[in-house]
């Protein structure tokens, strides 16, 4: 039975709910003086080498879409955007809902503004061709089927046929959970944040693996986790469920 999670060291990573994954945030940020935007800017900036990691055989030809939600998980998709079009990739940004940003994501897509990623919107992509989706839909906010444009949207990457990059949870599949209620992403790679959580599965992420949001292991012990540092020198480390 499948009920934990390793690094390829063999070091054990515990999975959290959505409950405790927050409860950690809250003691990170209240407690220990972390600012969202500092862990936010963490997380993009790790799926932006990742990014290029992945296509660094096609170089500056490379283009990608960021599919970018309202939240937190949308504004990590922006500050990896602004990395990878800093370094002169063709970076196209298609948002769900740009009217209803929360405050870190419009702070975010203001910085990006600056660069040279590109805005578009859903009924321009067809016909287009990508190399490379990132996935900053909905995250582990879930709480019902996708609705509207972020549910075509989420249609639209799995028909392309393009390879996907999930940021912290594939949108569409409930965090804690596993389940689908509705339509979901369907990625080759994830990468979860700070801590893995109970309803990934390989069928659901693809490729796992955990990135580093700088937060001190003391957050995690506060909240009864068996916590060891997985990630060594790195900071990204690939995980599998055991």
């Amino acid at each position: 039975m499948m009920n934990g999670f390793k690094t390829e060291a063999g070091i054990e990573v515990p999975p959290v709910n959505v409950s405790q994954m927050r409860e950690v945030d809250r003691i990170a940020v209240e407690e220990m003086g972390l600012t969202l935007f500092q862990m936010m800017e963490n997380a993009g900036r790790t799926v932006a080498q990742f990014s290029l990691e992945v296509l660094k055989w096609q170089g500056q030809s490379a283009k990608v879409l960021v599919l970018v939600g309202s939240g937190g998980n949308g504004g990590g998709g922006l500050c990896a955007a602004r990395h990878i079009a800093n370094r002169s990739v063709n970076v196209d940004v298609c948002y769900a809902d740009p009217a209803k940003l929360n405050e870190s994501a419009a702070c975010q897509r203001k910085i990006l503004n600056s660069t040279p990623a590109k805005e578009t919107v859903s009924s321009a992509l067809s016909g287009k061709t990508y190399d490379l989706i990132i996935d900053a839909l909905i995250g582990n906010g879930l709480d019902s089927a996708p609705r509207g444009e972020a549910a075509a949207l989420i249609r639209w990457a799995n028909e392309s046929k393009t390879p996907i990059l999930s940021l912290d949870v594939p949108s569409g599949v409930n965090a804690t959970t596993g389940e689908t209620p509705g339509d979901y992403i369907r990625p080759r790679w994830t990468i979860t944040l700070a801590l893995p959580k109970t309803g990934l599965s390989p069928e659901l992420t693809g490729n796992l693996f955990l990135a580093d949001l700088g937060i001190p292991p003391k957050a995690f012990q506060k909240v009864n986790l068996q916590y060891t540092n997985p990630f060594g020198s790195t900071f990204w480390v690939p995980l599998t469920k055991w």
